[in-house]
This record gives C-alpha cells, sequence and structure tokens, in this order.
C-alpha cells in the first residue's frame, strides 16, 4: 500500500511511546523528528520554565498532528507540592552520623544542629520512629521526639546538605493537599490550552484526585502518579478514582528501599491492567541515553521488562527533554518495543495477567473479540466508540491484532494514545449498520490496517452514538471491491 507523502503507516507495536519534552525537543522540527522516530505522545513538564514557554511547545504538537492527520495525545504533568529544608549559614553544611539534628520555624540561616523546615503539616503529622529523607535519600534522619514547633532526629546516614534540599517523609501520611497554587493554575492553563492528560503529583490518597478531577470538569483525562508508599496502602482505590497511573519509580525508589520497586511496579502495573486503566512506567529508563547515544543493556531489559508485563506506554524523561540524543532514545524505546512484542512469548507473558471481564455485554464482547481474532486470524479488531469505554476494554484483553479506533471525537482520539495496542482516527459518525461496516473496511485499508482478503471484526452500539452502548460483535471480510472505496478521495 502507497501512503501519501504525510501519512505513516501505524506502528508495529502496541506498547505507547511518551517522550518529554524539554529544552533539548521543543521546536517543531524536533517534535516531528521524535514522532517519526516513533514517538506515540508528550509530556510537558510543568515543573520547568513558565506557562508563556509551553504555548509554542503544544501549538508546535498540534501542528505536527495536523500535518500527519494523526490525533496526538499531550500531557501535562504538574509539579505537585515540593518539601524542602530551609538555608543555611554559609550555605552547605555536613551531617554527622550519631548527630543530633533538629529542623523547626525559625527562620535563622541554619548550621550543623539545626535548620528551618516551612511545612506545618509535617509537624502535624509526624511520629517518633519515622524517617526523613533529605537530598534524594542521600542523608537518612530518624525521628526521636517532637511537639508543634520541633522535630529532633537522629542522624542515621550523614553527609553534606545545602540550602533548599528536598524532604521525604515515606513513613506517614502527610495531611497536605496534593495541588499547590502553582499547581492550580498550571492545571488550568493547560486546560485553556486543550490538553488531554493531567497528570497529578504526591497522590497518597483517592481524596487527593477530588479537587483535580472537579478543576479538570471532564475536559481532560486524570493520570495519577504514584511515587508515595502511603498510595500503595491504598493503590485500588486510586486506580479506581482515576483513568489512568503512572509508576514514579524515582519517587518510590527514593522513599523505599530500591529492591521494594521491582515487586511494586508489576503490583501497580497489574492491578492497573486488572482494573482497565492504562499504565505508564517511568523514570530512568534509558539514563544513560541522557548523555551517551546507545543504553546500557541492564537499562534495555528494563524497559523490555515493563512491555512484558503489558505496561500500556513507557516514558523518557530527562534522556528526551534535556539530553544530547533525543531522537536516538525514542528510536531505541521504538527498537525495544518491536523486538520484545516479535518475541513468541510475549503473547503469553503479558497475559499472566487475569483480566477478567467484568459482567456486561460489552466487556464480554470485548473478550469474545480477543477470541475470535485469534481463531479465525482477523487482521484488526475495528471499534467504533464515542466516549472510548469500548477501546479501553478491548485494550485491556490485551487482544494478538491492532485495535482501530474509529471516533467522531477529538477529544476521545486524543485521550486514547497512551492506551496499549490502539490506534485513533477521528472520523464522522455513522448512521447505519452497513454504513458502519463500510466504513470499517475502507478505514481499515485507508491506513493500512488490512488488505483484501482479510478479516476484521467490528464492534459498536446500537443504536449508534449512545454512549456505554456496545453490542454489536461483527466478522467481516475485505473483498476487492472495497479497493475502490480506498482509492477514492472521499473523506474519513
Amino acid at each position: 500500500m502507497t501512503l501519501n507523502p504525510n501519512q505513516i503507516a501505524p506502528r508495529s507495536r502496541k506498547v505507547r511511546v511518551l517522550a518529554t519534552l524539554g529544552p533539548a525537543s521543543n521546536t517543531l522540527e524536533m517534535i516531528t523528528t521524535l514522532f517519526q522516530a516513533g514517538a506515540d505522545a508528550f509530556r510537558v513538564n510543568m515543573s520547568h520554565g513558565d506557562q508563556q514557554s509551553k504555548i509554542a511547545v503544544i501549538q508546535a504538537i498540534r501542528s505536527m498532528e495536523e500535518r500527519f492527520k494523526r490525533p496526538t495525545t499531550i500531557l501535562a504533568d504538574l509539579q505537585g507540592p515540593k518539601l524542602r529544608v530551609g538555608k543555611f549559614d554559609g550555605g552547605r553544611v555536613t551531617l554527622e552520623h550519631g548527630s543530633t539534628f533538629v529542623l523547626d520555624h525559625d527562620p535563622a540561616p541554619g548550621n550543623a544542629s539545626r535548620v528551618r523546615l516551612p511545612h506545618k503539616e509535617i509537624f502535624a503529622a509526624i511520629e517518633p520512629g519515622a524517617r526523613l529523607l533529605l537530598d534524594d535519600g542521600k542523608l537518612v534522619l530518624r525521628v526521636t521526639d517532637h511537639d508543634a514547633d520541633r522535630i529532633v532526629t537522629t542522624v542515621e546516614v550523614g553527609g553534606p546538605l545545602s540550602d533548599n534540599k528536598g524532604l521525604n517523609v515515606p513513613d506517614v501520611v502527610i495531611p497536605m493537599a496534593a495541588l499547590t497554587e502553582k499547581d492550580r493554575s498550571d492545571l488550568a492553563f493547560a486546560i485553556d490550552q486543550g490538553v488531554d492528560w493531567i497528570a497529578l503529583s504526591f497522590v497518597q490518597r483517592p481524596e487527593d484526585l477530588w479537587e483535580a478531577r472537579k478543576l479538570i470538569g471532564g475536559k481532560a483525562a486524570l493520570l495519577a502518579k504514584i511515587e508515595k508508599p502511603a498510595a500503595i496502602e491504598r493503590l485500588e482505590e486510586i486506580v479506581e478514582a482515576c483513568d489512568g497511573v503512572m509508576v514514579a519509580r524515582g519517587d518510590l525508589g527514593v522513599e523505599l528501599p530500591p529492591q521494594s520497586v521491582p515487586p511494586l511496579q508489576k503490583r501497580i502495573v497489574e492491578t492497573a491492567r486488572r482494573m482497565g486503566r492504562p499504565v505508564v512506567v517511568a523514570t530512568q529508563m534509558l539514563e544513560s541515553m541522557i548523555q551517551s547515544p546507545s543504553p546500557t543493556r541492564a537499562e534495555v531489559s528494563d524497559v523490555a521488562t515493563a512491555i512484558y508485563d503489558g505496561a500500556d506506554a513507557i516514558m523518557l524523561s530527562a534522556e528526551s527533554a534535556a539530553g544530547q540524543w533525543p531522537v536516538e532514545s525514542v528510536a531505541m524505546m521504538n527498537a525495544i518495543g518491536d523486538a520484545v512484542e516479535r518475541d513468541p512469548m510475549h503473547g503469553d507473558r503479558i497475559h499472566f495477567t487475569v483480566t477478567r471481564p467484568d459482567p456486561t455485554t460489552a466487556d464480554a464482547l470485548a473478550e469474545a473479540a480477543k477470541n475470535i481474532a485469534d481463531t479465525v486470524s482477523a487482521s484488526a479488531i475495528i471499534c467504533f466508540t464515542m466516549s472510548g469505554s469500548t477501546a479501553r476494554r478491548i485494550a485491556r484483553e490485551r487482544p494478538s491484532v491492532p485495535i482501530l479506533v474509529l471516533t467522531p471525537s477529538t477529544d476521545t482520539a486524543r485521550r486514547l494514545g497512551l492506551l496499549w495496542g490502539t490506534h485513533n482516527v477521528n472520523t464522522r459518525d455513522v448512521e447505519s449498520f452497513e454504513e458502519m461496516v463500510a466504513k470499517a473496511k475502507r478505514i481499515a485499508l485507508r491506513q493500512g490496517i488490512a488488505k483484501a482478503g482479510d478479516r476484521v471484526i467490528v464492534m459498536a452500539g446500537v443504536p449508534f452514538r449512545t454512549p456505554g452502548s456496545t453490542n454489536v460483535l461483527h466478522v467481516v471480510q475485505i473483498v476487492g471491491d472495497e479497493l475502490k472505496d480506498y482509492r477514492a478521495p472521499a473523506a474519513n
């Protein structure tokens, strides 16, 4: 099949690649190159730069989207609360092992015995025996006593400490909102700019998602970053309350022993898959490619593990945002995805997670579509959807064939860009069963998803234009006559 000059063939892999944009990659030219190299979605990190600088980046993504006629996902990642200690006299001190160190409200510059901690919520929540981690976990303090004005600790792991270093409190739930004033401003800005997903940091409990959900008002999907140990304790409730989750392994690895992170990653991925929420695995996936044109073998194995576990998306952070080899990093993610999914054992491994259908017609049909596709050697499952729920149900089953999603909603087409195995097309709605079948076959040909002689499975809801009404599964064969429709210049 010959594609037009601005059309890229559907990805051969089903796992999605999410690339963070930054100084190394925020121009239209670079965004286009990253897309061509394999990026399916783009992360805009609201922690760096001002809002004005993000406008041009978002507009560049939309410009690229228009050129290639491929709905493209934009995720705005909110910074969240940043816990930091105050300043020191001279800017730097050294904490000695076994010494006493106090955190208090005194604004005076700190020394080797004390420093200001400008977060009153921690004083209210902390308990004796709890750990305080400084500078990404390089220093460890153990709380021995506290009151409303002072937290007395013993230094268990000492070392140099400088102004405004970060603080992590892994052992208690801090009564602090997940949204700061900066986050609320950034969220409103991101919604105004038409982003598709909002990622929320510092999630400790499902209640942390409520304010963000209300502020979003249905104009974007909500992704919860699992980066706090407290979130693990209420994981299923958090997954139920959001539209997707991210395994934020960097922060998890600061607040937990490193050896605890791999099993937790598998647990989070399994829970999200079982509950039908897309799941992103993130942080340090190809970290060495910030400075090197090739990754370590261990990094490649790490990425492959996430793919074998059935993650919907794998994410690049500094590798694509600020590294020296952003295009090569995306191309490597793409290559790893292709290689893993060509492994004959890949299909068996991703089904180690049992995803039982809910007792609904739509879920039963989604499971049936997966099984029928294997039985009749179908080339694709094609679903018509308004809200995206049908596509999410099918993707949860992890079928062996691509999922072609046809939707009249541009928002839905874009939001589904983080969903495993989907190729999303924004098209006019259909009025009849016959039109549905004809359009499904025509677009499958046009998009390169199927060819003459192939069988495809079509799923939809009747009556049409009724969200959540999926009740039709139809197996059809594309015959030679449909090629005339493909060659015709008619719009989708």
